[in-house]
């Protein structure tokens, strides 16, 4: 005769099976069987009590980017299931495994228009990619492990709607899970001829550079060697910052708008791109739309989907790059690689001149500087979203052990410290920094009660410059609107977060800054550092105007006025100079650049002032990715 156990009891026996010691959530009603097994089972299984369901779908979410393994939320039936979705959409979007406990009614309450008694199922149709109801307890065991092989498999959600009464239930305990029999696939090897056909290409190119995504994050030895045996500068997609070190001489960051200027401007003047493991949706506006591609990747479906593509390649990235390097010969330098060296030289040598501002609100510039200082070769970042990332993937030199995560694809604000409370509980020794706007913190703050609930000392990071400065931008730059429902109030952080019962700082100088991060990294407990920070919008890559010889030069003079970018100089004037064509034309346009800088009466009427209202006087875009 077997051993009986509840239906929840065997539903997380089967989860901790497949690894699982944690799980995210709020208790309810509707909850009550799920709660009775956590309490039983919580020496194997760890319940993390958030003030916000949506909180705790997040977490998961970002326990699965951290780990690559699943992530497990739970919600009551009605408005806790409902909570969940922002969550399970960001794990959806970024492609990472989750499972979600949905509560039901009791299946006697079910269908006759009961108290929080909903058709759950169409709720979760759109995020999931495995969506069951549970209709007899016998079948939870069963119905948690497919769900579980099913959210490995599609990389995505994966949604298990439990009636109450069915979590009661005993049944027998005879199940055994598949979790002893999951592999990760082995991807495929690419085609010799591809490898050939591949080869040619980056042989008879100009200006070849490669553009990698997550899909190579097992392949950062091969990058770097393809780099150096075919001279082709690396340009990433912005998740795929910290694949290779920041400082690594050939990197040049990432493309787009949040990017530095030294990898967009690279998009616009190749002539060839290795792209691999990458399916960034605005990499359509980001590259010469003439330039060949070879797309590696290991999904048929991406291939082709976001640039015409001369060599496709379905196959695994690390394998792909070993073969290229295994046939291919070495070439020379060309004078596109050079100009992409000096051009990365010339963008790292303006961001310097602010590394030690001491400007009131602070910069961007000094405040990472301390952070790069700072932080430990195995410290972990938890992103919200808007300009702190566009300061992040600029500012921001990972290197070794040090990993990141962010709401990627779906971009939801409010990630920031959920995901830092994912962050601390999977790694307890790493140090952990959530790195918030104003607007982000604000949406999912009360999660700093989680952080001390837990004791979980991480430092959490505001950057205060009351506004949704990444909105504010686009207003200004991309749609030249009036300036509309952005501004935020001025709010005292470090107070609310001492109410909280974390440790609350107050900055306004660097000196403040710095000994706020000292005193967090030695505390026990959270702690919320509010810095008062510059409104002044980071540098712009999508309507940049620095060269005169083509562009208007007193929309140059503006752009060089309100960035401080005197010194900056395009990447067509280092091409220039290593084809050995004359620059006359560039030095004398920038000469009558200068001039219009340097006198007053040239510029427009009350500029200063202008410039103080968020610069009114709006150059076009000319990057052609105006859309991004």
């Amino acid at each position: 005769m077997p051993n009986k156990i509840s239906g929840a009891d065997a539903m997380l026996k089967v989860l901790h099976e497949w690894g699982v010691n944690h799980i995210y959530g709020h208790p309810g009603g509707s909850l009550d069987s799920t709660m009775n097994a956590l309490h039983n089972q919580q020496d194997k299984i760890k319940f993390i009590q958030v003030r916000h369901e949506e909180a705790g779908a997040l977490a998961a979410s970002a326990s699965a980017k951290l780990t690559g393994k699943i992530g497990v939320v739970l919600g009551s039936a009605g408005p806790g299931a409902i909570h969940l979705l922002n969550g399970l959409h960001d794990a959806k979007a970024d492609h990472v495994p989750i499972f979600a406990i949905i509560a039901q009614v009791p299946t006697t309450k079910m269908n006759i228009d009961f108290f929080q008694a909903y058709n759950e199922g169409p709720w979760f149709d759109n995020v999931a990619c495995w969506n069951r109801t549970a209709m007899t307890a016998e079948s939870i065991p069963k119905l948690v492990d497919e769900g579980i092989r099913q959210a490995y498999k599609h990389r995505g959600v994966a949604t298990l709607i439990l009636p109450k009464d069915l979590g009661w239930k005993m049944i027998p305990d005879t199940f055994v899970s598949n979790a002893a029999n999951h592999v990760e696939p082995i991807y495929p090897e690419p085609n010799p001829q591809s490898i050939t056909d591949a080869l040619e290409l980056i042989k008879a190119a100009k200006a070849p550079m490669v553009y990698f995504g997550i899909g190579a994050k097992h392949a950062a030895k091969e990058l770097k060697e393809i780099s150096a045996k075919f001279k082709l500068p690396l340009v990433s997609s912005v998740l795929a910052k910290g694949i290779i070190e920041d400082t690594y001489p050939t990197y040049m960051g990432s493309t787009g708008r949040v990017a530095p200027k030294t990898g967009v401007e690279l998009g616009f003047n190749t002539d060839l791109i290795l792209w691999i493991g990458n399916d960034v949706p605005f990499s359509i506006f980001l590259f010469n739309p003439k330039a060949k591609v070879i797309q590696i990747d290991i999904d048929s479906e991406k291939l082709g989907k976001r640039h015409q593509v001369t060599v496709p390649i379905l196959a695994d990235s690390k394998k792909t790059l070993q073969a290229l390097l295994k046939q291919g010969e070495e070439l020379p330098e060309t004078p596109f690689y050079k100009a992409a060296l000096a051009n990365k030289e010339n963008w790292l040598a303006w961001l310097t001149r602010f590394k030690h501002s001491e400007d009131i609100p602070l910069r961007p510039e000094p405040v990472f500087e301390v952070l790069n200082q700072e932080a430990s070769d195995q410290a972990i970042f938890t992103l919200d979203v808007g300009n702190v990332n566009i300061n992040f993937a600029r500012l921001m030199n990972l290197h070794d052990q040090q990993k990141w995560t962010t709401s990627g694809q779906f971009a939801t604000m409010g990630y920031g410290v959920p995901a830092a409370i994912a962050a601390k509980i999977l790694y307890p020794d790493r140090d952990v920094y959530s790195l918030n706007g104003d607007g982000g913190f604000a949406m999912l703050m009360e999660e700093i009660i989680t952080q001390v609930k837990y004791n979980l000392n991480i430092i959490n990071i505001i950057f205060n410059n009351k506004t949704l400065g990444y909105i504010e931008a686009e207003q200004i730059d991309d749609t030249q609107q009036p300036v509309f429902g952005v501004d935020l109030p001025d709010t005292d952080w470090a107070t609310i977060a001492k109410g909280m019962g974390a440790v609350g700082y107050t900055v306004y100088t660097l000196d403040d800054f710095k000994d706020a991060i000292a005193a967090g990294k030695e505390s026990s407990k959270p702690i919320v550092i509010d810095v008062k920070f510059t409104r002044e919008m980071p540098f712009t890559t999508e309507h940049m105007y620095l060269d005169p010889s083509y562009q208007d030069p007193q929309k140059v003079a503006s752009f060089i006025e309100k960035y401080q970018a005197t010194t900056l100089r395009p990447f067509s004037y280092f091409l220039k100079r290593e084809l050995g064509e004359s620059r006359d034309d560039f030095n004398s346009a920038m000469q009558n650049v200068f001039d219009v800088i340097t006198t007053p009466s040239t510029l427009p009427e009350n500029y200063d002032q202008k410039k103080k209202e968020q610069d009114q006087i709006i150059p076009d875009a000319v990057s052609g990715a105006s859309e991004y």
